[in-house]
């Protein structure tokens, strides 16, 4: 194959996970530094697991990656349909072919059967292989078997398969990261492609359409290794060419299990829909397995592509560091442009009425709550008392500031001096210099002076730069909360 074709295969079973999303990427990544051809196909023959939903999430969460196919359900091109549902007809030519070369054969045992043949090797204490009984029934037995209802399957036959290509039980390929890999063919057993309902089994169908499709190298998790060995015999017996393999190691949560939701998120669209940029998302996602030449970790997609070498990723299991994404995420939004990030906040605060503030307002108060924002919705947390008449008090901060003599002092103080006061930031900044001075010199920490100020102004003892807020909510807003917090005070 001249050409560099790599394919995802999703199953719309669920949302897209961030697993899969790596390798997409890693395919996406391939296709770029070789001149290639990226191609999405959804394998969707479990209908009852499938759906549109999930469908639209798995083509949402990979464009929102900046993963964009070449080839497509949606945009077409040589080698289609590339959904799998609608190449049904397809697969039974193929399984015709294998049956009359003699390396298929039509396989009429029961569920039952097959579990009474499970149950035996179990009991011998023996891994199970189908037994073969179905090998070599006559016509007539076929008949006779037809003739009770029985609707036979295809079985691929394993041991004639690898009789023909290979000069021992063993097979063994070059994997584009692990290296040589062997296994010894009769311990697979022959396998179904065709069920008895006509509908292909993955094994089958995954072979016919990257065949088809021209797919070139195939590059996935290595929960495909075992699949990966029946596979190549079918390409050998129907006489085609056999892709290049690449099996990825898994990603396992920070306790070395397998990554689940009790971790937390894990679909790439609950990462957004949490606040995470999805360039610090796909940025992180490389380095599960992949290392940067040069030690710089942050970079672009198209950086990365002109990095990497598929020879270089690490067989090894990656562990999923969510602090490490947050470090990055965090990274990622201090990069973004205001205007950029004025408009990703939004969905994280809708709880407010953004009408309360004029768009340099908003502008501001999106510059000096920035800092320590690590996902995109720790916004709503950060910015309440930016909004409404009156803030709510924390009932510790209430307790241990506000009703001290000390703070009823300075609020007294602070609504005196502030009725005069020209209500710009700069000046402001002026202002609370000499407020803070003034209680300075009669021995008063500056923090205690403005924990003070802070809480009855925005309810709690931290948040953003106190002069900026009070030049965000304005001056009648900021008298009013402080007159409410002072006990002597009439509102």
């Amino acid at each position: 194959m001249d050409e560099v074709r790599v394919r995802i295969a999703p199953s719309p079973s669920g949302n897209l996970h961030v697993g899969t999303a790596r390798t997409a990427l890693f395919n996406y990544l391939f296709a770029k530094r070789n001149n290639g051809k990226f191609v999405l196909r959804i394998e969707d023959t479990d209908a009852e697991r499938t759906s549109q939903e999930y469908i639209d999430n798995i083509f949402d969460s990979l464009k929102a990656l900046g993963l964009n196919w070449d080839e497509g359900p949606d945009v077409g091109g040589d080698y289609g349909p590339y959904t799998q549902s609608e190449r049904f007809d397809i697969y039974p030519k193929y399984a015709q072919i294998l049956l009359e070369k003699g390396f298929a054969y039509e396989c009429f045992c029961t569920p039952e059967e097959l579990e009474q043949e499970k149950e035996l090797a179990t009991a011998n204490k023996k891994p199970y292989v189908y037994s073969k009984k179905c090998e070599n029934l006559t016509e007539e037995e076929k008949a006779k078997l037809r003739a009770e209802g029985r609707k036979p399957a295809i079985r691929f036959n394993i041991s004639k398969a690898q009789r023909a290509f290979h000069p021992t039980s063993e097979l063994s390929f070059d994997d584009l990261v692990k290296g040589e890999l062997k296994q010894n063919t009769d311990l697979l057993g022959d396998f179904v492609i065709m069920k008895s309902n006509g509908a292909p089994t993955y094994n089958f169908a995954v072979v016919i359409d990257d065949m088809l499709m021209k797919i070139s190298h195939i590059i996935r998790g290595e929960d495909h290794i075992s699949n990966t060995f029946k596979q190549i015999l079918i390409y050998e017996a129907l006489g085609a060419e056999v892709p290049r393999f690449g099996h990825l190691g898994m990603i396992l949560a920070p306790d070395r299990s397998k990554l689940s939701k009790r971790h937390g998120a894990t679909a790439v669209s609950e990462f957004v829909e949490k606040g995470y940029l999805t360039n610090a998302l796909i940025n992180f996602v490389a380095l599960l397995g992949w290392s940067p030449s040069d030690g710089i970790e942050i970079k672009t997609v198209d950086e990365i592509a002109q990095d990497f070498r598929i020879n270089e990723l690490s067989a090894s299991n990656s562990i999923f560091e969510y602090d490490k994404l947050n470090w990055m995420n965090s990274h990622y939004i201090k990069m973004l442009d205001i205007e950029d990030l004025k408009e990703k906040l939004k969905p994280f605060l809708t709880k407010y009425d953004l009408s309360e503030l004029t768009d340099a307002e908003y502008t501001r108060m999106v510059e000096v709550t920035r800092e320590p924002l690590t996902i995109l919705s720790d916004i709503t947390d950060a910015v309440p008392y930016f909004f409404g008449e009156y803030v709510e008090i924390d009932p510790k901060a209430q307790e241990e500031i506000l009703d001290t003599d000390l703070a009823q002092d300075v609020l007294n103080s602070f609504i005196t001096q502030a009725e005069n006061w020209e209500w710009t930031e700069e000046n402001l900044h002026e202002k609370l210099e000499k407020f803070r001075a003034d209680y300075k010199e009669k021995g008063i920490k500056p923090k205690n002076t403005m924990w003070a100020i802070r809480v009855a102004i925005t309810g709690r003892t931290c948040g953003a730069d106190m002069t900026a807020i009070l030049a965000i909510i304005g001056k009648e807003k900021s008298l009013k909360r402080a007159k409410a917090a002072f006990k002597g005070a009439k509102v």
